[in-house]
């Protein structure tokens, strides 16, 4: 059992520390070439029928008025209902909707089977209605997460097998993060419903966890299961599949970046910053050691090229 605590301990280790890298790397990085794609779902009042307050002359000069209710609605359309692969890849949609559910099912077990655990540290029983809902929140959070997931994965796996314009685009990696998450799936779902069926002594081991103690033995499935969880949580943020820290910045950075570039602003600072970049590769119009600020105000080079 110390195997299985410590596996425990250093995967929660890594994953809180893999995300606050990536979410520093992303925040560090130098200013992105912003999309200016409107509708943008902050600007308050023309969102809905697709205005932009680049309409407007000298918008610029004019006061922002932000709608974060409309951001947030779009951003949840997004994480919790795929909208995006729905409009664009609908067949696609059928499996990764389940599959992304079915995590979000898992994300909401664990913190169920935390506050379990966090109940039995300070002696605290939920009886009743409470205890009654509590209990069904965590069987159905955990077994529909577990049958969601297994299910989707499943779906994107073969479809990456045998759909030859994803087969095209799909790296080793990706087979291997499919499979891996699946064999997690599968093993939890086995040790669950047979050696645990009402998560009781998963949620006695996670409260030893937070409570730094010496945690009961557990059968072999349920140790299996717990080190190959941990283990696929420490896995995640280190791969691609940590989009989901990507994902905020794409869309604030990037798609909905519209903030005005005025004289001795943040961004006029960014802005310097990348003018100052060095190249370190040539072509007819454009000599290796050039900043990007000599490149873009020689126009000679380009006039050479036309001729």
């Amino acid at each position: 059992m110390l195997v299985v605590l410590v596996v425990t301990y250093v995967a929660a280790v890594v994953f809180v520390a893999a995300v606050v890298a990536r979410v520093v790397k992303y925040a560090t990085t130098p200013i992105h070439l912003r999309w200016e794609l409107y509708p943008v779902p902050h600007e308050k009042g023309r969102a809905a029928w697709g205005g932009s307050i680049f309409e407007e002359l000298e918008w610029w000069k004019k006061p922002r008025q932000l709608d974060r209710i409309g951001e947030l609605r779009q951003m949840l359309a997004e994480i919790a209902l795929l909208k995006g692969v729905w409009h664009h890849n609908r067949k696609l949609w059928f499996f990764s909707f389940p599959f992304h559910l079915g995590l979000y099912l898992l994300i909401g077990w664990l913190l169920l089977l935390l506050v379990a655990g966090i109940l039995i540290n300070t002696g605290t029983a939920l009886r009743g209605t409470v205890g009654d809902v509590f209990s069904w929140l965590v069987y159905l959070s955990g077994y529909g997460g577990l049958g969601l997931l297994i299910l989707g994965a499943l779906g994107l796996l073969l479809r990456r097998v045998f759909d030859g314009g994803i087969r095209r685009y799909s790296s080793p990696a990706e087979y291997i993060n499919l499979l891996f998450i699946l064999a997690v799936a599968v093993v939890a779902l086995i040790a669950q419903a047979t050696t645990d069926p009402g998560f009781g002594r998963l949620a006695g081991y996670l409260a030893s966890v937070i409570g730094f103690s010496r945690p009961r033995p557990l059968p072999t499935l349920l140790a299996m299961e717990v080190v190959a969880g941990a283990l696929l949580v420490a896995y995640i943020p280190l791969t691609r599949m940590a989009h989901f820290v990507a994902k905020y910045f794409l869309y604030h950075d990037v798609r909905w970046a519209d903030e005005p570039n005025t004289r001795g602003g943040r961004i006029e600072g960014q802005l310097k910053q990348v003018f100052a970049y060095r190249l370190n590769w040539s072509a007819r119009h454009i000599q290796q050691g050039k900043s990007w600020a000599e490149v873009g105000t020689n126009l000679q080079g380009v006039e050479e090229v036309k001729k």
